[in-house]
């Protein structure tokens, strides 16, 4: 569904341009299965709600010390620095205690801050015009971090609602000294200045993108924990070791490559182990690939550049034999029709007045073979040439 803040344009379902309660709209949030869970008591209720900024880009969590009950969706006034902050409620209720074990928060800790009020219209537009002076702020500390020389990125910024605070976020391969950079931020955009580092799957997860794949970019969309990925993941799929189709936009291996990786280590077990090298009469085989939806495994031989298919059962047939000192004469290998079959193409038949493409042009192939090179039609447009004795004249035109 789209709306309004997203930029796809009025939904065509609900039309309730992007307010509902279902959050089809923001970004990387949890789908809460524990809704229509019934309260044995509001003593016993969870007092901790989930917020998100930025479209889901960060969440945090604020204690509600208010008497008042929200709904997925509202928007809040929270307690910022010096001031309010403005977040949109994403979790509430018994999930938010999952989310809390999830992240290693404690319900009772005097850290988490509070959620002072329902935000008002004055609160909201006072936060939609500190949000527009955003792109303005990059824009002018990216400059004024190039011209400090310093080796570092600023990704995004971040206004409070009130706007007495910003939050930059960099990125940085060190540590970088940026005390004098922190004053000319204060001095020049009159806010209290915040620095955070992030990493560059952090910072494609703000920017957003497309991915090969034609999609949305993981990260910006449902990703909420990066895990780590490394090229063992892309071997046991027989993915090629080729690092621009491997990584991803932020530059890392693709997150993707763990989503089946799973699967494959589940089919890898049935394949035998310490399977690298085999013995048989024409020299040592030396394998090659795993092919996990056929079941064989692929073996080289030294005197050829063919590659060999075997089973499961024929490699542990060969292990054992090796293993008692005989060496089989033959390999064993299986054949495999590569050739494929051609599809039979069927029949035109025209069922509801229309025609095929194809059949117009085997009509027209078969009517130039009968007509033949010599036997063209004249061209009626045809002038003649021009007259030799009268060069600048027009064209003998043909009698009438």
């Amino acid at each position: 569904m789209g709306c309004g803040n997203c930029g796809t344009g009025t939904p065509n379902g609900c039309k309730s341009n992007g307010g509902c309660s279902t959050g089809g709209c923001n970004r990387m949030n949890a789908h809460d299965w524990l809704c229509n869970l019934p309260v044995a008591s509001m003593e016993d209720d969870c007092k901790i709600v989930e917020i998100t900024f930025n479209n889901g880009s960060r969440k945090d969590f604020y204690r509600n010390s208010t008497l008042q009950h929200f709904e997925k969706g509202d928007r809040v006034a929270l307690e910022g620095v010096n001031g309010f902050d403005i977040g949109e409620i994403s979790l509430t209720g018994e999930i938010v205690r999952l989310q809390l074990n999830k992240k290693g928060v404690k319900e009772n800790s005097e850290e988490i801050k509070k959620l002072l009020r329902r935000a008002t219209d004055r609160d909201i537009d006072t936060w939609i015009d500190n949000k527009a002076r955003e792109k303005e702020i990059l824009i002018l500390s990216r400059a004024i971090v190039k011209q400090l020389k310093l080796n570092m990125k600023i990704s995004q910024v971040e206004m409070q609602a009130d706007g007495r605070k910003a939050t930059f976020f960099y990125i940085a391969d060190g540590r970088i000294d940026f005390r004098e950079l922190i004053k000319i931020y204060a001095g020049e955009f009159k806010v209290k200045v915040e620095m955070r580092q992030i990493g560059a799957r952090q910072e494609s997860s703000k920017v957003g993108g497309i991915g090969s794949c034609g999609r949305e970019l993981c990260c910006s969309t449902w990703l909420s924990e990066f895990k780590s990925v490394n090229t063992a993941a892309a071997r046991y799929q027989n993915l090629s070791i080729n690092q621009t189709k491997l990584s991803g936009q932020c530059g890392r291996l693709k997150c993707c490559l763990n989503y089946e990786l799973d699967t494959y280590l589940d089919a890898l077990q049935h394949f035998p182990e310490n399977c690298d090298t085999i013995k048989v009469a024409k020299g040592n085989a030396y394998l090659a690939k795993k092919d996990i939806f056929k079941n064989l495994l692929w073996y080289s031989l030294p005197d050829s550049n063919k590659q060999y298919p075997l089973t499961i059962d024929r490699v542990n047939k060969i292990k054992a034999l090796n293993a008692q000192g005989i060496v089989p004469d033959e390999i064993g290998a299986v054949e495999i029709n590569s050739s494929k079959s051609k599809e039979a193409v069927p029949e035109f038949v025209e069922l509801v007045g229309q025609i095929s493409l194809q059949s117009l042009d085997k009509a027209d192939r078969k009517r130039r073979q009968q007509r033949g090179p010599q036997q063209q039609k004249p061209n009626p447009n045809f002038r003649g040439p021009r007259n030799p004795q009268n060069p600048q004249g027009n064209r003998n035109r043909r009698p009438n």
